[in-house]
């Protein structure tokens, strides 16, 4: 059976290739006089129809090979003219996303400026990633990696004081690497590259579900999601998809204002205003003040309460350290990676979405859903900075120790390598619960919100709160004992 699939598809790819190409000897190429272009194009193909026929046959489905407007792209295009023959294979080239900005100019600037060509760099700048297995982390793309090559490899952060700065390492990084450095075939895939299959939501499905950011789940259960399942895929169908709402008028930034983790930069005026009601860290507040952008959020502003649960989280994260001062991690994710924006960025992109939504919804009940969906994040981070109190109380009072090799303690980015059942629960807290409390409020998801994100996330704060009760009380029936 394995036989005859293969026979067939050699048989199709074949035919297709002698009927768009021909066959062509030295003789038909002098008298036709055709290009070198030509030439190495047909060669290309009538070896290939042997050794990968579904390649074949997807490119000459494709728009490179039935160009509207543009020229023809060929093989030679992308791959080079250094393979010549069977024993070469390893000179041909492997394509990356500037390969494709010598045609696609603007949509590659687009891509360049936007979150999912720092994919590769948020990546490696988790701590847990770099205790992996390298079947894992490096060419195996099985986990993380499998989707975030989406990011360009080689990007380093400056640290001369100009702390927004990128740059690359010159390609040394995606050397090491034959496959995966093409990032734009993450949702224009190999060879037939249409932009039909990319405008399908479900070109987005495989890497946006599962358990930290099940936003295909969540869309597919929701109305939205439901009217595009029951109506079918035409483009211009009535209900939006990711690509209408996330790359608007086809915009390749895809940038949102709240980013993966739901967390944004505190502005200067948010912790100053915290100094009223914390008197006592007036010193620290007005020193972090100093460091960070000024302006308000627009929809729901962060008050006094929310902007110290999120320095708990952020100090959690090892983004603050113990004074509220920024850590060299505020520099990688923060501000280089974009883990959080800014009161600017963040306006700017809420205003573009909601007038996006406006399209089809009035501008109250966009207004309304926006804010309903931001309280939902306030909530959540005052439950889970219950939960960091407590874990970090434990650390202060010496019940819990640092684990070897840790700089901070807890450290949210050590995932599940975190060594107390306490600290499992608050990694499962920033992963899990909530951030499908805040992306299932956001898609207009009722149960992701609910069932799968704010009742777990009580849930493990209740354990994580009566857990160190108990962690006390033995540490306190120890001492007696002494």
């Amino acid at each position: 059976m394995k036989c005859l699939r293969f026979l067939l598809s050699f048989v199709c790819a074949a035919v297709l290739v002698f009927a768009q190409v021909g066959y062509v000897s030295a003789a038909d190429a002098n008298s036709k006089k055709l290009d070198v272009d030509q030439l190495a194009q047909k060669e290309c193909l009538g070896c290939h129809v042997s050794v990968t026929p579904g390649i074949v046959k997807q490119h000459l489905d494709s728009p490179h090979a039935n160009p509207k407007t543009e020229e023809e792209v060929r093989c030679h295009d992308c791959h080079g003219e250094k393979h010549k023959t069977m024993d070469d294979y390893a000179k041909a080239e492997m394509p990356t996303a500037a390969t494709c900005g010598e045609c696609h100019k603007e949509k590659f600037k687009e891509h360049r400026d936007g979150k999912h060509n720092l994919g590769w760099m948020v990546m490696k700048s988790q701590i847990a990633w770099h205790g992996q297995p390298g079947a894992i982390t490096e060419q195996g793309y099985r986990g993380c990696s499998g989707c975030h090559k989406i990011g360009e490899k080689g990007l380093l952060g400056v640290t001369d004081g100009n702390m927004g700065a990128l740059k690359s390492d010159g390609g040394k990084e995606a050397s090491e690497y034959r496959y995966g450095n093409a990032q734009c075939d993450a949702c224009h895939t190999r060879h037939t590259f249409k932009v039909s299959e990319a405008k399908d939501p479900r070109a987005c499905s495989n890497c946006h579900m599962g358990f930290d950011h099940p936003q295909w789940e969540m869309y597919t259960s929701a109305k939205h999601g439901i009217i595009w399942g029951i109506e079918g895929h035409e483009e211009d169908a009535r209900a939006p998809t990711c690509q209408s709402c996330h790359m608007m008028d086809g915009s390749h930034s895809v940038k949102t204002p709240w980013g993966f983790l739901a967390l944004r930069i505190p502005t200067k005026e948010n912790v100053l205003a915290l100094i009223d009601v914390a008197p006592s860290l007036e010193e620290q507040l007005t020193k972090l003040a100093s460091a960070l952008p000024s302006g308000h959020y627009m929809d729901l502003d962060d008050d006094p309460q929310w902007t110290f649960d999120r320095a708990l989280i952020l100090q959690a994260a090892g983004v603050l350290d113990a004074n509220l001062q920024p850590t060299e991690r505020f520099v990688e994710l923060v501000v280089q990676a974009q883990v959080a924006r800014g009161p600017e960025e963040f306006n700017e992109i809420r205003t573009e979405m909601k007038a996006n939504c406006n399209k089809c919804h009035s501008k109250g009940f966009v207004d309304s859903h926006m804010k309903a969906s931001d309280e939902i994040i306030k909530a959540a981070d005052h439950e889970f900075a219950k939960a960091i109190q407590a874990v970090q109380g434990l650390y202060r009072d010496d019940i819990l120790k640092k684990p070897e090799g840790w700089k901070y303690a807890p450290d949210l980015l050590q995932y599940y390598d975190a060594k107390t059942m306490i600290e499992q629960e608050l990694y499962l807290i920033m992963l899990e619960y909530r951030q499908r409390t805040f992306q299932g409020a956001f898609h207009a998801s009722n149960d992701y919100m609910h069932w799968y994100g704010w009742a777990p996330l009580k849930t493990a704060v209740n354990t994580i709160l009566e857990e160190e009760k108990r962690l006390r009380a033995e540490h306190e029936k120890g001492k007696e004992k002494q």
